[in-house]
């Protein structure tokens, strides 16, 4: 079955350029040109996938991933020209799963979306785990791609709930952020303690504000993170 993969793009040649490429690698895709069509596209229909400009007329990228945030956990790729080390830590808090600066290598572009689509594949189809993993009072259900805490459900994105998996499946172990970046990312890890910590951080907001007044995740100083004992 073919990936379908929506684009976010304004710029016609660059948007043509990702079409042409992605079509030829086997995958569905489909063009917009402007923040507010994206929504539209989103609402009708399902994705796999977006590959989204910030700097879009309408609704910008920032809002759009808001927006899907809101309801969908498939991955977003940002492809921006804003590329201070601000804007994409910005990005990544929002609930955007990776960061592409422009001038982009294309090569570099359709295997990030490869790495992508792997992950969400493996934790949102049929090989899931039919099993639900238990800790204090979270509840994470590996064939619903769901997590309850305190018996209210929080939507967390992709890499939050793999995150979160791999801190509950081993929940007495300490892993250092060059742990999690390889096994949620399967990539290696370049030392870039940002990515790892903005995406935890924004795990440890979600919890605490579905409850408050429980402790899961520790950092450990110099080390990295485990669950609160």
């Amino acid at each position: 079955m073919k990936e379908n993969i929506l684009i976010a793009e304004d710029d016609e040649d660059i948007n043509g350029l990702l079409q042409d490429v992605l079509v030829k690698e086997g995958y569905n895709v489909r063009s917009s040109y402007s923040g507010t069509e994206a929504r539209m596209c989103l609402q009708q229909y399902d994705y796999d996938i977006v590959l989204l400009d910030l700097m879009l007329p309408g609704i910008t990228g920032e809002e759009l991933i808001k927006e899907i945030r809101k309801i969908k956990i498939m991955p977003i790729v940002v492809i921006s020209a804003k590329t201070s080390q601000e804007d994409k830590i910005n990005v990544l808090k929002l609930g955007a799963d990776d960061f592409v600066s422009k001038p982009f290598d294309i090569y570099e572009v359709t295997a990030r979306v490869e790495a992508q689509l792997r992950r969400y594949k493996q934790f949102s189809g049929e090989n899931i785990k039919a099993s639900k993993l238990k800790y204090k009072n979270i509840v994470l259900d590996r064939q619903a791609m769901e997590v309850r805490v305190d018996d209210k459900t929080i939507t967390l994105t992709q890499i939050e709930f793999q995150i979160l998996e791999l801190l509950m499946t081993n929940p007495k172990k300490v892993f250092t952020r060059a742990n999690i970046f390889e096994v949620v990312w399967n990539d290696e890890f370049m030392g870039d303690d940002n990515t790892v910590n903005v995406h935890m951080s924004n795990l440890r907001s979600k919890l605490a504000e579905a409850d408050a007044d429980t402790k899961y995740i520790q950092t450990v100083w110099g080390i990295g993170f485990k669950l609160q004992e």
